[in-house]
Order: structure tokens, then sequence, then C-alpha cells
């Protein structure tokens, strides 16, 4: 039976340290590198930051929306990423933020967690604001190819907070029932599950127990947004080691080295 997603992540995140390096190949990014802003400029940004990261760090992070810009092209540009990351041994995370009723996120689910998509990745991030329940099939279909998500709870966007922080009926914050949610889909795992959080560096500590979750954190915020790998330390102690993977994407070598 393969090793699950999260225990594949820990090991990895033990070994190589926690940095998750973001392949962005945004407007500004590509014309930062000094290419123009077209699919061969991003291809160029993607697989130049990717052959960057080999040796580096152990997991990157795609952010979907800089390929989809370009259609086709930019998918199937993502799509050879996504190929030459996985003959590299990375563990590749998507930030494609799905999340639907439950029909429409099985074939998301599909798409983005079963082996046979060119899409394929080890672990794509979800957005549980239709209900963390319509996000089942996405579980379903992670756990029985080995593979992972992460739900977004708290994440590092000021626009975000207003909606996170609002009481539920149950009077929690919705960013701790989305938590308790995630924590819930762990408890039978052996070792760390492979249902993990998105929570922001810049975010206050919750008032859920993250010591708790059982699961891995997705963080970002670090470098352009403002939080330190000091605030990542404070956020997340008592945590187990090996569970936080802090990505960066516009940041200096010397940030990514402090990771």
């Amino acid at each position: 039976m393969p090793e699950s997603f999260g225990n594949r992540l820990r090991e990895r995140l033990l070994e190589a340290g926690p940095l998750c390096v973001g392949i962005d190949p945004s407007r500004d990014v590509v014309r930062a590198w000094e290419r123009e802003d077209t699919v061969e400029g991003a291809e160029y940004v993607a697989l130049t930051t990717l052959e960057a990261t080999i040796g580096v760090a152990a997991v990157i992070k795609c952010q979907v929306a800089f390929f989809e810009r370009f259609g086709s092209p930019g998918v199937a540009v993502l799509e050879r990423v996504l190929r030459e990351a996985r003959a590299a041994e990375l563990v590749v995370i998507a930030d494609a933020k799905r999340g639907d009723v439950s029909s429409t996120s099985e074939g998301y689910a599909q798409a983005w967690l079963e082996s046979a998509s060119p899409l394929c990745v080890d672990a794509v991030t979800l957005t549980p604001y239709l209900g963390v329940g319509a996000l089942e099939p996405f579980f379903r279909v992670a756990a029985s190819n080995a593979r992972g998500v992460f739900v977004l709870a708290a994440t590092s966007n000021v626009e975000g907070r207003t909606l996170q922080s609002a009481r539920t009926s149950e009077h929690d914050r919705v960013e701790t029932m989305v938590l308790r949610e995630v924590a819930r889909r762990n408890e039978d795992a052996e070792g760390l599950g492979s249902v993990g959080a998105v929570l922001g560096a810049t975010r206050e500590r919750p008032e859920f127990d993250l010591t708790t979750l059982k699961g891995p954190f997705l963080v970002p915020g670090v470098g352009a947004q403002g939080a330190s790998p000091t605030d990542v330390a404070h956020l997340f102690t008592g945590c187990v080691d090996g569970s936080v993977t802090v990505n960066v994407a516009r940041a200096s070598d010397e940030l990514r080295a402090a990771l």
C-alpha cells in the first residue's frame, strides 16, 4: 500500500526543511525577469524556478491562475512543470483553490488527484465556503490515491479576515469550525494525516488548538506579505515537527535561507 501523503510530506520536510517554493509566473514576475509576458515567458520563469528548487527544497506550489491566464497553452506549460517536478521527486501542491457542490467537486478531484490525469499533483488547495461537507469527494479521492488536500482556514490576505473570523450559529469562528472539521478527518490517521489546512503567517494564533490538527499546515504570507520566520515559529509552537510547510514565492534569498 502506498505511503500516505501526510507521512510522505513529513519525511521530506524533516529531510529538507519547511521551505515550499512558489512557482507564480504572474505578469509582474515575468516582466521582472525581463521576459515578454507571453506563455513562453511564463514557461521560462516556471521551469527556471523549478530547476533552481531541486536540491534546495522538497516542495513546490504552483499557482494555477498564472498558467490558466494563457488558456490551453498555459495549461500545457503547467502540465510540463508537473511532469518535470515529479521526475525530480519533488512534492507538488497545486494552488487551485477548488471547491463546489459535491457533484462538481467530484470532477475537480478527478482532475487534480487521480493518477491518470495530466494535472495530477500530490495535493491541492480547497476552499470550504460551500461547506466542508461538499469537499467529501476530494477527501475520498485523495485517500484512495495516497494524495492530500489543504483546506483554506485562515488565509494571509486582509480581505479574508471578516469572513473567516465571523461567528457561526454555534458561536465558533468560521476558521475554528474549518480547522475542527479538518482535524476530525485526521482522527484515524497513522502518523501525520493527509487533510491539511492553509493558515497564513500574518494571522494571530487562532482559538483552535493547532497542536491537535494531526495534519499538515500550508503557510503563505512570509516575505512580501510581511510575515517572518519568527512569526511562523510563534504561530506553530508545539506543532509536530515536519508538519509545517512555508510557501515563499516573492522574497529575498536571505529569507529563503532563514527557512
